[in-house]
């Protein structure tokens, strides 16, 4: 992680999970942390908590389904003497309904498309941009995608949520594809873990004892795990791409 000491890396959903794992491992490897959230109330007081070391971080409130948000966090960063422009963007963002396809609300349909499918191509358009401009040729964009996203899981809760992450799966190849059209080092990287242990079903179901059977039927991954899994993407030499990473419990046999 070196070779990252001293840039900037935009993290979104950072309020809690492993957005906020994300954050706190990233600036004690040195690097300039933007973490970007709807909600920071949680996370306002990181600055103070990690305290003076080789790295730092800027907390804002945007909401990235928003482009209107998006595109005044990108200005934002860009005017700032501090930071200037994006050179890692991880795209963590991201949620679930229960809304299964025969009787779920279409509001809540188009939030999950705002926010795991529009929000992360802006997020990784304006960030491409920025490297563009600064002629940064070996940045990484980095999805956070799921194992729902390559396989269907007999959950009708996620069904709809799992098709926002197909989308990401196909998303991240044509990603790579573009960049590669363009002879650009720009690197791709999909994360796709299965059952970690956050809010992410507490929020899922608005219920903590469903949310706590999901976790009581194996052993979840845990955010750190997750996190390890993305620098251990980022610290890959420049010549090496890796592209998709599956990751689930040793305990669950699907």
């Amino acid at each position: 992680m070196q070779r990252w000491s001293g840039r900037v890396a935009l993290v979104t959903g950072a309020s809690a999970g492993i957005g906020a794992g994300l954050v706190k491992a990233l600036v004690k490897h040195g690097m300039k942390v933007v973490g970007c959230a709807r909600n920071v109330d949680k996370i306002q007081t990181l600055p103070d908590e990690l305290g003076p070391g080789p790295g730092m971080v800027k907390i804002i409130r945007r909401d990235v389904s928003k482009e209107e948000d998006v595109l005044a966090m990108f200005q934002m960063i860009k005017a700032d003497p501090d930071l200037g422009g994006v050179d890692v963007c991880i795209n963590n963002a991201g949620l679930a309904h229960n809304e299964p396809l025969l009787t779920g609300s279409t509001p809540l349909w188009r939030e999950m498309v705002d926010v795991n499918i529009l929000g992360l191509c802006m997020c990784t358009r304006e960030a491409f941009k920025s490297m563009q401009e600064r002629k940064v040729d070996d940045g990484h964009i980095i999805l956070l995608n799921s194992l729902s996203g390559h396989k269907v899981m007999p959950l009708s809760a996620m069904h709809f949520y799992s098709a926002t992450k197909f989308a990401v799966t196909g998303l991240s190849e044509g990603l790579r594809r573009e960049l590669r059209e363009m002879n650009s080092g720009i690197r791709v990287t999909s994360i796709s873990p299965r059952l970690v242990q956050t809010e992410f079903f507490s929020r899922m179901y608005k219920d903590n004892e469903k949310s706590n059977a999901r976790f009581s039927q194996s052993l979840p991954l845990q955010t750190e795990d997750i996190v390890n899994t993305i620098v251990y993407a980022l610290e890959s030499p420049q010549h090496m791409e890796i592209m998709d990473l599956l990751v689930k419990p040793t305990t669950e046999m699907h």
